[in-house]
C-alpha cells in the first residue's frame, strides 16, 4: 500500500518508520539534532516546498533512512495511513 504525503509524493507505508508532529518534537533538543544531521547527509525530502512543513514522516528504503517534510498534519497522514484514504 502507498500513502500520499502532499503534493505528488507517495511512499510505501512498509517503508515508515514514524510519523512525527513538527511543533511538538522539535521542542526536543534531539529532535532538532536529527533533523540537521538528516539534511546535513541529504536525507531530507520536502514534499511541499511552498508551504510550512507541519509533519515529518522517516522511511527506511532500502537501507537508507530518509526524511520527508510535509504540508500536512501528523494526524491527517495517520488518518489516512488507518483508514486507507488516498492509500492504494
Amino acid at each position: 500500500m502507498f500513502l500520499h504525503l502532499g503534493a505528488d509524493t507517495v511512499i510505501q507505508t512498509d517503508h515508515i518508520l514514524g510519523i512525527f508532529d513538527l511543533d511538538t518534537t522539535t521542542v526536543q533538543k534531539s529532535s532538532r539534532e536529527y533533523l540537521n544531521l538528516a539534511e546535513k547527509a541529504g536525507r531530507v525530502v520536502n514534499v511541499s516546498p511552498f508551504e510550512l512543513p507541519k509533519s515529518f514522516v522517516v522511511t527506511k528504503e532500502e537501507e537508507t533512512i530518509i526524511v520527508y517534510l510535509s504540508q500536512l498534519s501528523s494526524n491527517t497522514l495517520l488518518g489516512r495511513l488507518n483508514s486507507g484514504t488516498f492509500s492504494v
